[in-house]
C-alpha cells in the first residue's frame, strides 16, 4: 500500500490541477444515493443534480449516472406533486432511477454499485455520491465543483479505493463517534488493520468514496453489510494490501443544525460493534481456539462500547 505521505501528495497534486500523465480508457460510474427522507427544501438536491446533468453530458468520460431511490421514499411521497415532478423532470432526466426496497443506506449502495458493476468493465471506477448533504450552501457548492477529483484519483492513479474525508471541528458528532466509538472498537477487534486505516483516514465511515472495478468485484463477492460498509471495505482493502488514498471533501454536512441526537449516536456505535464482531468471526471461525479468543475480545468490546457511550453522552448531552 502507499504510505500516508504518498497518499496526501496525490491529493495535493490533484487539488493543484496537476496531472501525472497516467491515463486509462476506463469510465467513471456515478451512483447517487437519493435521500431516504425527502427534504422540504429542494435547494441541496437541485445543486447536486446540476452536477449530475454535467456528468451525464460528458458521455465519453462518465457512464450514465444511476440514482438509487428507496421505495419507502417513493411511497411516502406518492401524493407530493413537487416530489413527483422533481423525480420525473430532474432525477430521471439526468440519471437512471434504480428503485429498490432497502433496509438501510448501505443496502442502497449495494444495489447501486452492483447494478453499475454489471454495466462496467475492467478499467472502470465507481463513484458513490450521497444525496443528503447541504450542497446548496456556499461550502457545498464549492465541494461539488471539485468532487469529481475523488474518482479521478482512482482512475488516473490506479488506486483501488479512495475515501472522501469531510473537514469537521472536534465537537462534531461524526468526529466524536469515529474517535471514541469506531476507532476504539476497531483497535479492539482488528488492531493492526486499525493502525493502517488511520494512516489513510479519520473518517472510516465516510459516505464519499470511489472504488476500482477489480476491487469492487472482490467486495461484492463478500458478505455485504446493511450498516457501516465503508469500514468493512477499508478492512478488506487492508487485508488484501490494496492501494488506498484519501480525498479532502471539504466542510459539508448532512446533519440538521450540525448535530445528531444521542439516540442516533448510540445506535451508530452499537451497530459498528455488531458488524466488527460478525466480520471477526467470519475470518477466524475455522482456527483452533477461536471461540475462547472471541469471548475475550467480546468482553473487552463491551467495555469499549460502554465507555464510548458514556463519553459521548457527557460530551453531547
Amino acid at each position: 500500500m502507499k504510505s500516508s505521505a504518498a497518499s496526501k501528495a496525490v491529493i495535493r497534486a490533484k487539488s493543484a490541477g496537476e496531472r501525472t500523465g497516467a491515463t486509462s480508457a476506463g469510465q467513471i460510474h456515478p451512483v447517487v444515493i437519493y435521500p431516504f427522507r425527502q427534504p422540504d427544501d429542494y435547494a441541496d438536491l437541485e445543486q447536486l443534480y446540476q452536477l449530475i446533468a454535467r456528468l451525464h453530458a460528458e458521455r465519453k468520460k462518465y457512464a450514465p449516472p444511476i440514482t438509487v431511490m428507496d421505495r419507502k421514499t417513493h411511497y411516502a411521497n406518492e401524493g407530493n406533486k413537487r416530489f413527483l415532478d422533481f423525480r420525473e423532470k430532474t432525477v430521471a432526466r439526468h440519471s437512471k432511477i434504480l428503485d429498490a426496497w432497502c433496509v438501510d443506506t448501505c443496502q442502497m449502495w449495494y444495489s447501486g454499485l452492483g447494478h453499475a458493476f454489471e454495466q462496467g468493465s475492467e478499467n472502470d471506477v465507481y463513484w458513490l455520491i450521497p444525496g443528503d448533504f447541504n450542497y446548496g450552501s456556499a461550502a457545498g457548492k464549492e465541494v461539488l465543483s471539485r468532487l469529481h477529483d475523488l474518482p479521478e484519483i482512482c482512475l488516473e492513479l490506479q488506486q483501488d479505493l479512495c475515501v472522501g474525508e469531510i473537514a469537521t471541528d472536534h465537537s462534531n458528532s461524526k468526529q466524536l463517534i469515529d474517535t471514541y466509538g469506531t476507532f476504539a472498537l476497531l483497535y479492539n477487534w482488528f488492531p493492526a488493520e486499525a493502525q493502517a486505516i488511520r494512516q489513510y483516514t479519520e473518517r472510516p465511515r465516510s459516505e464519499f468514496f470511489a472504488v476500482r472495478h477489480s476491487f469492487l468485484r472482490e467486495v461484492l463477492r463478500h458478505r455485504w453489510y446493511a450498516y457501516e460498509q465503508t469500514v468493512v471495505m477499508l478492512l478488506q482493502a487492508v487485508f488484501d494490501n490494496k492501494q488506498i488514498s484519501r480525498f479532502m471533501v471539504g466542510q459539508i454536512s448532512d446533519l440538521p443544525e450540525g448535530r445528531e441526537s444521542l439516540a442516533s449516536v448510540m445506535q451508530q456505535v452499537e451497530r459498528t460493534e455488531r458488524v466488527l464482531k460478525t466480520l471477526w468471526r467470519e475470518r477466524h471461525h475455522a482456527k483452533p481456539g477461536w471461540a475462547e479468543q472471541f469471548r475475550a475480545l467480546e468482553s473487552q468490546s463491551e467495555q469499549v462500547r460502554r465507555t464510548a457511550l458514556i463519553l459521548l453522552q457527557n460530551i453531547l448531552g
